[in-house]
């Protein structure tokens, strides 16, 4: 008995001694196995396609969505692997962007570096509501091989209001000439195509439409605040009451070097400005655009919100104050503005 308890506890023990030899030894084949599959799934998706094709990289869009945007355009297999990839070797700050030739047959290790290097486009900004001179300034800071800052300002004579506001990626070396062609192809897609039903049911002419939107997109900031806007002057255009817009006096004044801006606060004495863009002076509409107006400026401008109201003001804060009567509006102005 006693020698049948010993062969037990013996063989017992010889298990044991196989279970932790053969242990380390899954866990090496585990480990391996694993890294045979990483390196497969972060191996290029076809090695023989070697034509590439222009991946675009927004300002500010998060490494994970980059990462699925690469599998479905498929230049990586694995979205998993790729921030893997980035965060292992620090890339996350790094990457730009910009437009990039990736191909099928790049590593995910290559496509990751590859969106580090620098870009051959450039990202160019035009904010709602500028005029086509600061347009033209902020351009010429850019890195922009061929553009010509007075190039530009002679093909958009007559262009204001038709350059429209919007973040562009662009080669670096486009003309200005080009520019001005993506800028009024931008409109004509977003405007001229995409309100065409508002436009086609309003009583005004395109021009009308643009010059009171760019007066909006000054005086107003917020779509709902641009509709009331909107109400308030063409209400004023439809009873012959001048716009009395300070916005307009801004643009006859043009830019002042004192202050940096072409955009500064009038004085009393500016109301007396001779000039047919002088709204104080002048019943009516300017003859043209102020501004470039954005497409929620363009949308209120056709889609006005009638409050009854004939005023507004804006205090101190920026909120905006309407009033029905110059009554009201005196009282709005003794209660905000002193």
């Amino acid at each position: 008995m006693k020698r049948k308890k010993i062969h037990k506890i013996t063989k017992r023990n010889s298990s044991k001694k196989r279970f932790f030899i053969l242990l380390p030894l899954f866990f090496v084949l585990f480990l391996v196995s694993l890294w045979m599959a990483f390196l497969v799934v972060v191996s290029p998706i076809n090695l023989d396609e070697t034509q590439t094709a222009t991946f675009i990289i927004p300002k500010g869009q998060a490494v994970s969505i980059i990462a699925s945007r690469l599998e479905e355009a498929g230049f990586i297999k694995n979205p998993l692997a790729f921030r893997f990839i980035v965060k292992k070797d620090g890339l996350a700050k790094k990457i730009q962007a910009g437009s990039f030739d990736l191909s099928p047959s790049m590593s995910t290790a290559q496509v990751a570096k590859k969106l580090t290097q620098g870009t051959y486009d450039v990202w160019v900004t035009i904010p709602e509501g500028w005029r086509r001179e600061e347009i033209a300034d902020s351009l010429s800071t850019q890195e922009l091989d061929n553009f010509d800052k007075e190039e530009f300002l002679q093909l958009t004579a007559g262009s204001e209001g038709k350059l429209f506001p919007d973040t562009y990626l662009v080669p670096r070396q486009i003309s200005a000439q080009q520019l001005v062609n993506l800028f009024q192809q931008t409109f004509d897609k977003k405007i001229s195509k995409g309100l065409a039903s508002d436009l086609e049911n309003t009583n005004y002419s395109l021009n009308e439409v643009l010059t009171m939107a760019s007066i909006i997109e000054r005086e107003s900031k917020g779509y709902d605040q641009m509709r009331k806007v909107a109400g308030v002057l063409w209400k004023r255009i439809d009873i012959g009451m001048a716009l009395q817009v300070d916005a307009s006096l801004q643009y006859i004044k043009g830019y002042d070097v004192a202050q940096d801006s072409w955009w500064i606060t009038p004085t009393a004495a500016d109301k007396q400005l001779s000039s047919v863009f002088n709204t104080y002076k002048y019943p009516g509409l300017p003859p043209a655009p102020i501004a470039n107006p954005g497409l929620n400026a363009i949308k209120a401008t056709l889609n006005p919100v009638n409050t009854g109201a004939l005023f507004y003001i804006h205090d101190r804060q920026g909120e905006i104050h309407f009033g029905n009567t110059l009554e009201e509006h005196n009282a709005n102005v003794a209660k905000y503005l002193r």
